[in-house]
């Protein structure tokens, strides 16, 4: 799941549950009524022409697709924007639709703001709020204690429902946060393979990204402030660098891509 909003900077989250929603063969079970939950003068409605030449206005909400996918799992895709009020009622209208599709396990998408730089790898965070989920995914508990999202409040709903919940979220350079994020919504989804152990093609992505980095680079090189933040950046990054990785995360990292390379 993903939504728009204060947990997706860059809207790197919400386009990685877009691209899982084109690439996959899906079908729209659920529509939240947007009455209750949002303000329309936030998250204004949108008039659109459909295929029939009718106008018709589309309610900026939250849906649930079920997809088709070829592991003998079921993937439910959740894509909405956070809600503008009523989050204790949206988060028990949210709980009734897992239990009713009988979903037991859910990964949030998000992005945050963060002092990286663009030339180097994306860094994604998988944590979990408890400690068998934990151990199930190998990801790290959750040690945040601050303000939240409308994921930090569905997740604490989750747990206590007794169900697996974990997030992934993605770090993006803080001086590049306008959307679109290809760079940080690739990472997203490299990940997700990598939990779901469900190849996911990543499309124009790799296309797009190149494009992205290279726009980047010509507005850096305009800017000699941002230049000289982006060096510091790399060079405290570069002496922060994890070790070399195991032989273990190469082979795994293999799999995925003669996975990948079958897949296409």
């Amino acid at each position: 799941m993903a939504f728009e909003g204060w947990n997706d900077a860059g809207e790197a989250a919400s386009a990685a549950v877009d691209h899982l929603i084109e690439t996959f063969s899906v079908k729209k079970i659920f529509t939240f009524d947007p009455e209750p939950y949002y303000d329309f003068q936030v998250n204004r409605p949108i008039i659109r022409t459909n295929f029939d030449g009718k106008r018709e206005i589309q309610w900026r909400t939250t849906y649930i697709y079920k997809a088709e996918v070829s592991n003998g799992k079921q993937l439910f895709l959740i894509r909405g924007v956070e809600p503008s009020m009523h989050w204790k009622s949206f988060s028990k209208d949210f709980l009734n639709q897992l239990k009713a599709h009988k979903i037991d396990t859910v990964i949030a998408l998000g992005a945050l703001l963060s002092d990286t730089p663009h030339t180097r790898p994306i860094s994604v965070t998988a944590v979990a709020l408890d400690q068998a989920v934990a151990d199930k995914f190998d990801v790290e508990i959750s040690q945040y204690e601050g303000p939240t999202g409308i994921i930090g409040v569905l997740q604490q709903e989750i747990v206590e429902a007794g169900l697996a919940g974990l997030s992934l979220w993605a770090g993006i350079p803080l001086y590049v946060s306008q959307p679109p994020s290809p760079k940080a919504t690739m990472a997203l989804l490299d990940h997700l393979d990598n939990l779901l152990d469900l190849p996911i093609p990543l499309g124009d992505y790799p296309e797009r990204t190149k494009l992205w980095l290279q726009q980047v680079n010509a507005l850096i090189q305009n800017d000699e402030d941002v230049a000289e933040y982006v060096s510091n950046l790399e060079q405290e990054g570069d002496v922060s660098d994890l070790p070399m990785a195991s032989g273990d995360a190469i082979a795994k990292e293999f799999e995925r891509y003669l996975r990948r390379r079958d897949d296409t």
